[in-house]
Order: structure tokens, then sequence, then C-alpha cells
């Protein structure tokens, strides 16, 4: 017999819970070789989908371990905004990492650590908690003045993009994910963070939009500076981080490039020609389709990605990183299975993206976020 929506939400949070370390990590895969850790991107916003469905305690445990963790490199991070600010280029294996053990311990094990974008999407996910539960204790609101004079600092810089590829390259969703943060940290911190979370959104409206050629007023969103493709990541600039209003024309035409270059048989790519375990459908991603859809109304539309999520779980109703879809590549499926067995299940955030795109359909309360936080 089928699960009822509430069985299903109280299964999502069941396996987020069962897999957050007494310390508040949450793991991205408990199951996964590549995945023992705890990733600032995946954790900040599965920490934001508990918030949503009042588990509240979970997401505290969360941001006391990420202050934690930051606190344990404090030297090490004012020591790189110092050379920042005195002309150096540290190198890149000098920058805090994007992933951490679950004790908090930095493991350098040669993994693309340079990710900028897990750092302001973690001040996001911090204010955002604050505004639902309260008052933050002090040594976490010195450890987000701390990341968020980092991002001030290496607000532009180069680093590997959401996927961990492109060290050289500035990506759009990362500098979406700097904004944000930079944003939440002047509404907790005050400063100059806000004025910089605008300058950086001023680059991206004049290096990462282009224009589209067949409809040259149609100017939409790329996926790095110099591309003209999209990446799904870009989703993120409206929904969350509403650093555009979802009416704005730019994104409307960059979440229609992204539905006619990347929806595949019902789910999402990350990006035209990936090659991860052949490229198939990513069920974060899909999820997180769908909770734009319900944002910008388009209520059926967001049912469908909802129901496509669920057809994916596994026998125990776990929600894997991605599915191969009918046109996923073999040799590249082939490739990725034998390197690292299949894909990740359960993964965490694919969870905590389908919590998001549930109550966001049941509630409508991202619709009245928009307003109230709208850029």
């Amino acid at each position: 017999m089928p699960l009822t929506s509430d069985e299903l939400i109280r299964l999502d949070i069941g396996v987020i819970l069962g897999n957050q370390h007494e310390r508040g990590a949450y793991v991205a895969s408990p199951t996964f070789s590549q995945y023992p850790f705890g990733w600032l991107r995946d954790g900040s916003f599965i920490a934001h989908a508990m918030d949503a469905v009042g588990e509240r305690a979970s997401a505290a445990r969360f941001h006391a371990w990420v202050a934690e963790a930051v606190d344990r490199h404090r030297s090490q991070l004012e020591g790189l905004v110092e050379r920042g600010q005195a002309g150096e280029h540290p190198d890149e294996h000098e920058f805090l990492p994007a992933r951490f053990a679950l004790d908090g311990k930095w493991r350098d094990d040669g993994w693309p650590a340079f990710q900028l974008d897990g750092y302001g999407q973690w001040l996001w996910s911090l204010q955002r908690h604050v505004s639902m539960a309260g008052e933050l204790p002090p040594n976490t609101l010195e450890a987000a003045r701390a990341v968020a004079d980092y991002l001030l600092q290496f607000r532009l810089e180069p680093c590997y993009d959401a996927w961990e590829e492109g060290r050289t390259q500035l990506h759009t969703s990362t500098l979406a994910s700097v904004s944000a943060g930079l944003l939440a940290a002047q509404r907790l911190l005050g400063g100059a963070y806000g004025r910089a979370a605008d300058e950086v959104r001023r680059f991206m409206e004049a290096e990462c939009v282009a224009r589209s050629a067949g409809d040259p007023e149609a100017a939409y969103f790329v996926k790095q500076v110099g591309s003209r493709g999209v990446d799904a990541s870009l989703l993120w600039l409206a929904t969350p981080f509403d650093l555009w209003p979802t009416s704005d024309p730019r994104i409307v035409a960059t979440v229609e490039r992204i539905e006619s270059d990347l929806v595949s048989y019902g789910g999402v790519r990350r990006y035209a020609g990936d090659t991860f375990f052949g490229g198939g459908g990513w069920i974060l991603l899909t999820a997180w389709l769908g909770w734009h859809f319900a944002r910008v109304g388009r209520r059926l539309e967001a049912q469908e990605k909802l129901a496509w999520v669920d057809r994916q779980r596994t026998t125990e109703g776990h929600l894997p990183e991605q599915v191969a879809l009918s046109d996923t590549h073999p040799v590249f499926l082939r490739y990725w299975t034998e390197r690292w067995g299949s894909a990740a299940s359960p993964l965490l955030w694919s969870h905590a993206m389908r919590l998001l795109l549930a109550t966001s359909l049941r509630s409508g309360e991202d619709d009245r976020q928009q307003a109230d936080h709208g850029g």
C-alpha cells in the first residue's frame, strides 16, 4: 500500500535525522564510498529543510557543528584574509575546504576543496534559521563573522563550482551563493557586507548574462563567465536566494532554458554534456525545479516533479543522488559504477529537497518568503 504524503515526509525526516552525526554534521551519504563527510553545501540546504518542517533542533546542531569547524581553523581563515588584503594569492590547497570529517576536522586528501559556495550557503541558511528559531550563541555569530570576512575578501575569486569542477572559472551559482551569504551577513552582523553583495550581483548582471541568438531580447543567466550554456544550479538565483524575483525576465528565460536543455524523461541533469554516472537525472535538482514551479504558481508541474522524485525511491524508501535515464551514456555510467559503485543512496540532500518541494506545495510559504525577501 503506497505511503501517504505525511508518511513520506516522516520517512524523509527520519532518513536525515538517522544520519546526523552526534556532533551535528549531516553525512552526505552513509553508504557511498566517497561521501562519508559533511559538506557545507549539502548541509546548509538540509538544515534549511529541517527548519522548514519544524526540526529546528536538528538545524541548530548543524550550525553549531559548522561554527565549531570554523573555529578550529580560525587562525588559518584570518591569515588567508590578511594575505588577500596584502595582495597575495594563496594556493588553492591553502583555502578552507568545502567538506569536513564528521568530527569537524579537515582531512586534506586531494579532493577539490576550494569551493566558496558552501560558505555563502551556510550564512544564508544560518540567517534563515535565526529568522525562524531566534538568537544564536556568541561563538556561532563569531564564526559567521569570520566566514563573512572570508567571502568579503575572496568574493570574486575563481574556484571549483557546486559540482567540484572548473577550478579557474567564475561560476554563476557560486557567485549567487556568495552574494546571498553576504546579504545574510549584513542582516546578522551589519557592516559593509551588503555593499559587497550588491557588487557581486552587479558583476553577475554584467558578466553572467547572455542573449539568445534566436531572440536578442531574451537575456538569460549562464553557467559561468564566458559560457552560453545553462546549469540547473542557476535555479538558486531566485529559488531560494531571491537575488532576483522569479518574475524577472532573465530568470524566466533561464528557467525556460533549463527546461528545454536539461530536463530528460522527467529528470533534471546538472548541465549539458555531464558524464558523471553517464549524466543521469538528479533527484535534488528535479525537486528543485519543482520547488521553483510551486513558487511561481505552476502547481501541477510541481506535483509532477514530486511524483517523479517519489518514483525513484528504493525499496527502503531511500532517494539516491541520481538515476540513469533512457539517454544516459552507457560508457560513462559503466566507468563511474566500476570506479565507485552504484550512485550514492540515500543522499541526504535529495531527501531535503524533496521535503522543501513537498512543504512548499502544502503551505505556499515560499511565495510569502519571496514577497518578504525579494531581490
